[in-house]
Formats: C-alpha cells, structure tokens, sequence
C-alpha cells in the first residue's frame, strides 16, 4: 500500500526521474500557456474599445443622431432577438434642436458642429474645415492671431504649420490655433460650405458651472422627447428603427466624431474570436497530445506501481500531483510572456498604420492579469487529459484487451469523421459565400480530427506501401524501421498527428487567402473595359462628368462611388444584419467601361430605384431580375430597390452594383471618387488621354489620368488590421503545431532509448540507427504530408468551386514552404541531436536504471541477423 506521503514522493521523484521527457512536452505547454494569455488581453482591449474623443472633448454632452440600425426577428420556437449594426454614414440633427437645448436648466451654451471639406485648388490636397465657434468644444485656443470674422477670413490648426497673412485654400489665415490640421472659418460660411443648413452634424452641449454631468444629460434627454424631436433620416427608417437623437455622455462621445471605429471594432472583435477559438482548439489537441503521449510510454512502470499494491486512486493522485507540478511551471512562465507578447502586438497595429482610424484599444491593469487564467486553464487541461490517459491503466485490465476494445471504437470513430469531413466539404460546394467558407472550415477541422484518430492505421499502411523503398535504400537501417512501424504503428500514429495538423492549418491558411486574392484579381481584370481612369485628391467636382464626355474621342464616362449598405436577413429563423461594401455607378454607358459578368437581366436597365445583384448573393436570397430587395443605406434609411441584373463578378465589384445618385443621396461626400473612360472606335488613344489632361486641367486642376488597370476591390472597415492580426494568428499557431510535432517525436524517441540500447548491445552500428531514425523521418513527413494535404484540399477545393468553379490557387513559394515546415519539424524531432553515447543508446545499458521492454527484446532478436550483417563502426 502506497500511502499519501509516498505518492508525494514518488510523483516528486517521476517527475525529477523523467525531466528529459517532460522538457519536450514543457516547451509546447509554455508556448500554449503565451498564446492563450496573450489572445485573452487583446480580446479584453478590443471589447473595450471605443471612438476616440477629441473635437469635443470639452463638452460633457453630445447630441447626436442615432448611428444604427437594428432589426428584430423571431426564432423558430423562442423569444424574439433584435440584432444591431453601427452605420458609416452621417445621420444628422435638425437645426431645430439648437432652440431646445438652449432652453435646457444647466446650459451655458449649445455648439452647432459641422465638419466639411476645403477644396483647395491645383493639385493640393483638400483640407477639412469646421467652425471657429465648435473650436470651444475641444477646446483649442489662439496661439497667436485672431477669430474670423468675414468670409474669406480663416484660423489655421497648428497642423497645418501656417502663418499669419499666409493664403490659404483662396483665405487669408488670420490666426493659429493649437490642435490637427483643420482650417476654422465663420459659423455662417460653416454653415454654408456643409451643404445641409437644415441640419448638423452634432451639437456639443458646454454646462453651466456646478452642474453635473449626469443630472445634464437627464434634462437633455427629456426635453428632446418632450419636443418629438428625430434625427434627419427618421422619415426613411426601417419599422422598429431607433430614430430618436443621441444623448452621449463619456467615451461614447466619439461615436458622433469617428464613425467607422464602431464597426471596425465589432470586425476586429469577431476575427479575434474566430483566432482566439481556434488556437483554443489547437492548444487542447496540442495538451491532450502530448500528456497523453508522455503517460503512455510510462505504463509498464504505472503497472507495476498496481502490481505492488498501488491503489486507482494513488495512480491517478501521483500522476495528477507530478502533471500539476511541471504544468503550473510552463504555465507560469507563458503567462508572464504573454504580457510582452500582447503589448508586442498592440505596438504592431500602432506601428503599421492598422489599427482602424480613431479607434481606442484600452490596456487597464486587470487586462494583464487574464493569462493567469490562461495559465489554469492549460493546468487543468494537462491534468484532466492525463487521468484519462491512465484510466487503461486504473482499470486494471490487460491492456491487449483494452487496446482492442478502444482500437474498434477509435476506427469507427474515424472513419465517421471522414466520412463528415467529406460530406462537409460537398456542402461547401455547393453553397455560397459565407455559408461555403463555415462548411470548408468545418470539413478541414474534422478531417484532421479523423486522421488523428486513424493515425496507428494510417501509420501502418504507411509503412507497407512503402516497404519495398525503406529495405532498398535505408539496408538495415529502413528494415529497422519497418519492422518498428508494423509493431508499434500506435506510436508511430501519434508522430503523425501533429504532422497532419501542421501540413493542413498551414495548406489551409495560405491557399484559403491566396485563392481569394486570385479570384478576385482575375475578376477585377475582367471587370474593367475602360481604358482610362481618372482620380483627383477629395473627388472630382460632377461638371466634370460631362465634359469629359463631350471629349473628342470619348465613347462613355463612368463616376463612381463607394459606401456601404446594411442587409437585414434571416439565418435559421435567427435576424442578421450584414454592413457590405457597394459601388455606386453613373448608369449611363456603364457598358462600355464595366463588364460585370451579366448572368441575367441587363445591366442597362440600371436605374435609380433598381439595383444589380452579385451571383452568390442573388442564390442565397432567391433574387432574380425583377424580384425586389429592401436594402439601408448608410445613413439608415431604407429602400425597396427592383433588381435590374444578377452578374457573376460579386468579389471585384461587391454585392451590390447601385445608382450612383442614390448612394450618394445617403452619403457625406457626393463628388464621384473616380471616373472610368472609354475611348471610342476607331480613336487614337493617346490623342484622347492629351484632350481629357486638357479638359481637367481647366475643370479639375490636379486631377490624375492612368490607364484604368484594376478596379479596387471593396474594402470593409478593420481590413488592415484583420490582415494584420490573421498572418500574425497563422504563424502563431504554425509555430505551436511545429513546436508540437518536435516535441512530439522527441518524447518518443525518449521512450524508445532502452529500444537503441539493445539494437547496440546486438550488434547494430551507430549508422544503422541512424539510418532507421532517417527512415522513421521519411516514412512520418510523407505520411503526413499526404494526409495533411489531403485534408485541406478537399474542403479548398469546395471552397474554390463555390467561388468560380475552378480549382485552389497556391503559390509555389508557399507549396514549398508548407513542405520544407513539414519535412525540417519531423526531422528536427526525431534526428537532432544525435550526438553523444546516451543519444544512440551507448551509456544506459540495461541494469544502469533504464528497463528495456520485453517488446524492444522481440524485434532486437527479429532484426538481430541484419545487424550483424552490416559492419560496426
């Protein structure tokens, strides 16, 4: 009987007894222990984020308009659920509400805030503008100078590093005040040059001294809904839309200055948690892996504990104690990593310009607190996949009978994923856009999952279909390795696991992004049939579209204009509202310069009322020519639009191919952002690029002509930083699956050192062994090669047939790379080092404290002429 002070002593010796296989499985434990933490802090700063606040930060309360959009549905057998979407275009106040808020109890004053762009002539950037008065709202004061009290008259920001008397975009800059580069004009010229003197953009609300904030905003919030007052695009709403005026009090503040922060943050929140579940299942499959490998190369020692009077519960107790002891060690010290390894990453977006424009990530102190709990998790993972893994052991039976019970389970088992993954993979065939994208991904996962659980099975089929190749090249040394792979293909199935895991994230990852890009390259070259494009700093003034088409030699004109819609759908009875990027087009002669596959309808019958719909988008909301779909601009407001034409080029040109006056009936801007030209039949092209450069330099001085080239695909707020943070995530969890494979094999290799010691003892040489670790090399990396590739082709065949019907683009580089990753981890594993007498199995001879296995004696004595065959060195 084993009492508890033993187990504390034999789970302290274990662990100090098997420190070389526990320093490969720590490695993998640290590295998991960093990630998870540093996943959590940043997840914990995106989740606080907010719109920075600056114009305004002197007034404790902003009135705004309402920025979302909200829709309501019922689910099938459950309460009905309301999803919500930030908008990206400016909903503005009424004038009106100027007169309320003065006439609030607390009020000092009432700040009409309007921001505008300043055209600034040849070649010159525009420059933004708002009032001198809304400058108080900062507030920025005089450095030097005075306040603009004419029209034409200006205050230049300090970051415009103007002077005094200077001219200015055709002003006379009477005055520098501190803050950004903004030029200040009078409050009626504001008013005017905003274009809508109806309305506001925001009003900032300066309080009366002693009163607080929050009693403030009380009053505010009454005495809007006391005068019914709305903001601007309340009439157009969605039913059940909220149209009622902001009242916004702290950090929400900047939501009136920075309108994309919001939605950026909600993308940048949902990639951080698709990464972050992710990496958690990658770092439970590395845990599990690796305790449970580590725990079944000590059974005939856990057996004998049982054989000597140990108890189930003494076994799972020592094991559980030792498991906890190394974790809580690797743990710790990837949770003090994760720290730099999360402030590494928030410098990065910082750095690279990624971080989405006027967004705020927090870093409070608790944030770095959260890898401690990362740290537990990883402990309890490691102990909890240890009882399990000697639950064989506990029960008592011989493991013959356990392993053939388990063994049956484990097949069915995989061939049922397989069979999953396969059938995942035919549904992501044959869907579209995101629901192909979930289907592929979830096809990738279970077949990985169904290759680990095949992996003794697919080891030993390995090593018979590659039988004749290891006994003519490898001589003794591949019969070794033969012989090892048919008698032990569980350990053999075990190195194979993280291989697979490592060819099929790092296959998937790669060619998933490249396939994409490809598609949407290729379409965007074909979308385009104009010749020339022209482009001017903060738009071109719209005169310039008919002169351009009065151009000799100019068959057609196209502007264009960007901005997003909102879609409210429904999923599995579930509501969904979906911001996407549009394009805004000019439906005259759209023909001539855009080719966006037309698959029905005519693109010619675009109108303003009508629409045209992108192929996937047409399949998953059963539209057709003539059907209608209700859609919301930016601002809100809500249209019932006719679709004109369903067409095939949806990645290059988005969704939704609109008309341009009604994008921009809904937007901030209305200057066309870029023109696209078409040069007539018959007409010499560079005559006609040196009259449209004539015809702008008198209409658009600054204005750029370039051959058209590619259309920009659409962009979607946060994009650089999810591109970011995606190449960041996938060579992070590359490098844990590496880290795993290595450590993996080593763990192996260490169990297996009584194994060399007797091929020594027999005769083997030390070419001969490592002849037969080169061969266990070759015989895993192809494997899992195999197995990992074809694992990730399947589903980004899916994937890639869904987009266009053709097959997966990766580029050769990165084929290559995903190979050489394969091949450098399963060699470093089971190769490096193979230096000194313990690593060949010299110094521990049997008797010097390490048992050689009855099983090792058996294939010895069946190798044993082969040895000897061959000359020691």
């Amino acid at each position: 009987m084993v009492r508890g002070s033993g187990v504390r002593l034999l789970a302290r010796r274990a662990g100090a007894y098997h420190r070389a296989a526990w320093s490969t499985t720590l490695a993998a434990l640290v590295l998991t222990s960093l990630l998870l933490g540093a996943a959590a802090s940043a997840v914990a700063s995106v989740a606080l984020g907010h719109p920075r606040v600056a114009d305004r930060a002197a007034a404790p309360v902003v009135v705004a308009g309402s920025q979302s959009t909200r829709f309501t549905a019922k689910p099938w057998g459950s309460e009905p659920e309301t999803a919500h979407a930030a908008l990206t275009e400016r909903v503005r106040v009424p004038h009106a509400a100027l007169g309320v808020l003065r006439r609030v109890e607390g009020v000092r004053a009432a700040v009409p805030d309007n921001a505008f762009t300043i055209r600034t002539g040849a070649g010159n950037k525009p420059l933004p503008g708002r009032s001198w008065q809304a400058a108080a709202l900062a507030p920025y004061t005089l450095r030097e100078g005075r306040a603009p009290r004419t029209v034409g008259e200006a205050v230049a920001g300090a970051g415009l590093h103007a002077e005094p008397g200077q001219r200015l975009a055709g002003r006379r800059i009477v005055g520098v005040a501190e803050g950004p580069g903004v030029l200040y004009v009078t409050a009626a010229e504001a008013r005017r040059l905003a274009g809508h003197p109806r309305s506001v953009d925001a009003i900032g609300v300066l309080a009366e001294p002693g009163t607080s904030t929050r009693q403030l905003s009380i009053r505010i919030r009454a005495a809007l809904d006391g005068g019914g007052l709305k903001d601007t695009s309340a009439a157009a709403r969605a039913e059940g839309d909220p149209a009622a005026l902001r009242v916004l009090t702290g950090d929400s503040r900047g939501a009136a200055e920075n309108l994309h922060a919001a939605p950026a943050r909600s993308a940048l929140l949902e990639l951080l948690g698709s990464v972050t579940a992710s990496l958690v299942l990658v770092a439970l499959l590395v845990i599990c892996s690796l305790t449970a490998q580590a725990i079944h190369q000590r059974e005939p020692e856990l057996r004998l504990l049982r054989t000597v009077g140990a108890t189930p519960r003494q076994v799972r107790t020592m094991l559980g104690r030792e498991v906890s002891r190394k974790a809580t060690q690797a743990a710790l010290c990837g949770a003090v990593g994760a720290v730099p390894a999360f402030l590494a990453l928030h410098s990065a977006l910082v750095a690279r310009g990624a971080r989405p424009e006027g967004l705020e990530l927090p870093t409070p102190a608790w944030a770095f607190l959260l890898p401690l709990g990362t740290a537990a998790l990883t402990v309890g993972v490691a102990r909890l996949a240890a009882l399990l893994a000697c639950a064989r052991v506990t029960r008592g039976r011989p493991a013959h009978d356990t392993e053939g019970a388990a063994g049956k389970g484990r097949k069915v088992a995989g061939l049922i994923l397989l069979t999953a993954g396969a059938s995942s993979a035919g549904t992501a065939a044959l869907q579209r856009g995101e629901a192909a994208a979930a289907a592929a991904g979830a096809a990738a996962l279970t077949l990985v999952i169904g290759c680990a659980l095949l992996g003794p099975w697919i080891a030993a089929a390995a090593v018979r279909l590659l039988r004749t190749p290891l006994r003519r090249l490898g001589g003794v040394g591949g019969r070794l390795a033969e012989t090892y792979g048919r008698a032990e293909s569980r350990r053999l199935g075990a190195a194979l696991t993280p291989v697979v895991l490592v060819t099929a994230f790092a296959g998937v990852q790669l060619s998933a992004a490249a396939t994409v890009d490809d598609r949407t390259s290729r379409q965007a070259a074909r979308a385009v049939r104009a010749e020339l494009a022209v482009t001017a700093p903060g738009g071109l003034p719209t005169v310039a579209l008919d002169r351009l088409r009065a151009t000799d030699g100019v068959a057609a004109v196209t502007g264009l204009a960007r901005s997003t819609v909102v879609l409210a759908r429904k999923e599995t009875g579930e509501p969904r509202l979906e911001r996407l990027p549009v394009l805004g087009v000019t439906p005259r002669g759209v023909t001539a310069t855009l080719d966006p596959g037309i698959r029905e309808g005519d693109l010619a019958a675009l109108r303003s009322g009508s629409v045209a719909v992108g192929a996937d988008r047409a399949h998953s909301q059963d539209l057709h020519p003539g059907s209608t779909v209700r859609i919301r601009f930016g601002d809100g407001a809500e249209r019932a639009l006719r679709v004109a034409a369903v067409y095939e080029r949806s990645l290059a040109l988005g969704d939704f191919l609109l008309s341009r006056t009604d994008l921009i009936q809904h937007s901030a801007d209305s200057r066309p952002t870029r023109m696209l030209v078409a040069v007539a039949p018959g007409a010499d092209p560079e005559r006609t690029r040196a009259a449209v450069r004539r015809m702008l330099e008198v209409t658009a001085p600054g204005a750029r002509t370039a051959p058209a080239g590619l259309l920009a695909p659409p962009r979607t707020e946060g994009e650089d930083a999810g591109r970011l943070l995606s190449g960041i995530a996938v060579t992070a969890i590359a490098a844990l699956a590496a880290l795993t494979v290595i450590s993996t094999l080593r763990l192996i290799r260490a169990g297996r050192r009584g194994e060399f010691v007797l091929l020594r003892v027999l005769g083997a040489g030390r070419g001969q062994v490592r002849r037969m670790l080169a061969a266990d090399a070759t015989v895993l990396t192809l494997a899992g090669l195999v197995c990992g590739l074809a694992a990730a082709a399947l589903p980004l065949t899916a994937l890639s047939f869904s987009l266009d019907r053709s097959l997966p683009a990766l580029p050769l580089w990165q084929a290559a790379a995903v190979i050489a990753l394969a091949a450098a981890t399963t060699a470093a594993g089971t190769l490096w080092p193979l230096r000194g007498r313990t690593a060949l199995g010299v110094a521990a001879l049997p008797g010097a404290g390490e048992g050689v296995p009855l099983a090792d004696v058996r294939r010895a004595r069946t190798c044993r002429g082969w040895a000897r065959s061959s000359p020691r060195p």
